[in-house]
């Protein structure tokens, strides 16, 4: 071993100062430390060090073994008796028909008869909306401090409820949600697999951006629009949203209103195609959905008035796309009850004619193959984050889906939209190990998911997150 100093910046590649006589005579005296205590090879020989000293490499961490459960695969099959076995972050053993798994150095789960299943995903997640279940917040925007605590908290509270995964349907915050992620990644904060994504673009206009204070980002025509993608290709974001409609919800008759030309839209998906992004688009309009569909927007929202032509543009591009029709907010808007000085009459109004629209079209999309997901817009005072599994009861409610399809739509076709379809999202061998062990049976009661105490076990990326209570510690040998 021999200290030294290094000459040459690496980053810039330009010779650093040479180093003072004082740093010299430190190098020369740590160097001479080494020499007196570290043995010295002679010639022809090598160094025998002492037995206490020799590498011994770590012994591998213990699989898991989940045993006494049913599996639901997320494909929407019923549930099956079986046994899954856990090694590093994936799946390495599936077994059914009274069959098992190989034991040996596991850590044994038994399920109690509970069904074991892939974490859900999502798809319209707005981690930085503030209002939660642990945290009521009367309005949208905070300070920055402690926006950027509301959205780990946030992070953690999916997590909790068996959201193992979020795509990001936009945020208040231009790089917080990068962040977020970088921090998760690394296991500095508790938290589903996320997309990320930077504020929703909307053009400039009387009203409030959603970017407050940062006009000059949203400035009209392709060319600005262009920059916009690539700017945040620059931050580190993967999706980026557009609000290609308005919302009626907030400003009547919005909803049919454009806020993009096709010039605008195509610039967008040239730049987000150039610098491997992925477009999301909220679009009621019907003339909204079509520019979406056409510029290559990967997901969109709502698609409320979607016409014939939208439809069959919709079904030509099914394998390109995602459709998220966000029936949380409506159904939430529909029972809020709301204080006295705050007129929700408009809004409520706005969500009957949605929800009468949903209830006949997305049957229809459904039927021409288009996948749909469950994420309800969750995060407002009256649609707080946490409470994201209600959408899956809602699918079944107004959109005829059994419980198992609705919990394929947040399983199976989660995976997909988070671009890990062919590793995360079914129970496979080889897959991610994104699990839920559900105390109950959700393909029998989807609501069940909705109740966290429900989750005896939540794991993600092969770490448990949340432990069975009264486990024993037993690891079979």
């Amino acid at each position: 071993m021999r200290f030294g100093l290094i000459a040459v910046d690496r980053s810039t590649q330009q010779r650093l100062p040479k180093p003072s006589a004082y740093h010299l005579g430190a190098i020369a005296r740590a160097n001479a430390l080494v020499n007196a205590v570290q043995p010295q090879p002679q010639p022809g020989n090598s160094v025998d060090l002492p037995q206490d000293h020799q590498y011994v490499p770590p012994a591998a961490p213990p699989g898991v073994v989940f045993t006494n459960v049913r599996l639901f695969d997320g494909t929407g099959s019923a549930p099956f008796a079986g046994e899954l076995r856990v090694d590093g972050n994936r799946i390495t053993a599936i077994a059914r028909d009274g069959q098992r798994v190989p034991r040996t150095n596991a850590r044994l789960v038994d399920g109690r008869g509970g069904v074991l299943m892939p974490g859900l995903t999502e798809a319209h997640a707005h981690l930085t909306w503030p209002t939660s279940v642990e945290k009521f917040v009367p309005g949208m925007y905070l300070p920055p401090e402690q926006l950027a605590l509301t959205a780990a908290r946030n992070a953690r509270i999916l997590l909790d409820h068996g959201f193992t995964s979020c795509y990001s349907a936009g945020a208040l915050s231009k790089t917080l949600e990068i962040s977020l992620r970088d921090q998760i990644e690394s296991g500095g904060l508790p938290g589903p697999r996320l997309i990320p994504s930077s504020v929703e673009r909307e053009p400039p206009s009387d009203g409030t951006l959603l970017d407050p204070g940062k006009a000059d980002e949203h400035g009209a025509g392709p060319v600005n629009v262009a920059a916009f993608v690539k700017g945040c290709k620059d931050i580190g974001a993967k999706s980026v949203k557009f609000l290609i409609s308005g919302e009626s919800a907030l400003k009547p008759g919005a909803s049919l209103e454009l806020l993009y030309t096709p010039e605008e839209l195509m610039a967008a998906g040239e730049a987000a195609r150039a610098n491997d992004l992925w477009l999301t688009g909220h679009a009621h309009a019907a003339e909204a959905v079509k520019l979406g569909v056409r510029a290559g927007f990967r997901v969109l929202y709502h698609c409320t008035y979607a016409d014939e032509e939208a439809l069959d543009l919709l079904e030509a591009h099914k394998d390109e796309l995602f459709v998220a029709p966000s029936i949380g907010i409506i159904q939430a808007t529909l029972d809020a009850a709301p204080p006295p000085h705050f007129d929700m009459t408009h809004m409520k109004q706005d969500a009957e004619v949605v929800l009468a629209r949903q209830k006949v079209l997305v049957p229809e999309l459904r039927r021409r193959g288009i996948r749909l997901l469950p994420g309800g817009d969750y995060g407002f005072p009256f649609n707080p984050n946490g409470r994201n599994a209600w959408d899956l009861e809602l699918f079944v409610r107004h959109f005829g889906y059994t419980p198992a399809e609705a919990l394929s739509a947040a399983t199976m076709l989660g995976g997909q939209i988070m671009g890990l379809g062919d590793e995360l999202g079914l129970l496979r061998e080889g897959f991610l190990a994104d699990l839920l062990l559900v105390d109950g049976d959700p393909t029998l009661d989807v609501a069940v998911m909705q109740d966290k105490h429900k989750l005896a076990a939540i794991m993600k990326d092969g770490a448990f997150h949340k432990l069975p209570v009264s486990q024993p510690e037993a690891v079979a040998a």
